[in-house]
């Protein structure tokens, strides 16, 4: 008989959830499952945008409701390392805010 681990035990330790370079809709829906065994088999949601080239709005939206879900169910979520691709996209969308993400504007007062 194998012991072959149950799939969902990776989870556990999968570490950060890194999004990809180009974040679209297609995308959106990876980031959906990943989302979801972070935050069912980890505890925690941790999100590292540091190789983001771009991001669209599906992944924007999929980002901002798992934080909403997160602090709802009382569980950390931090995007990590966020590139700078990513900082402006969402200083343009004005969703800063909404990510818990201080803006350069931010860093200067």
């Amino acid at each position: 008989m194998s012991s072959m681990p149950f799939p969902l035990d990776a989870a556990e330790d999968a570490g950060p959830i890194r999004l990809l370079a180009h974040n679209n809709t297609v995308a959106a829906e990876d980031l959906r499952v990943r989302l979801v065994l972070a935050a069912d088999y980890q505890g925690r949601v941790e999100v590292d945008a540091s190789e983001v080239e771009s991001v669209g709005q599906a992944v924007l939206q999929l980002l901002i409701a798992a934080r909403a879900d997160a602090e709802q169910n009382g569980m950390p979520f931090e995007i990590v390392n966020p590139s700078r691709a990513f900082v402006e996209r969402v200083t343009a969308c004005r969703l800063a805010d909404a990510f818990g993400l201080a803006t350069e504007k931010d860093a200067l007062l």
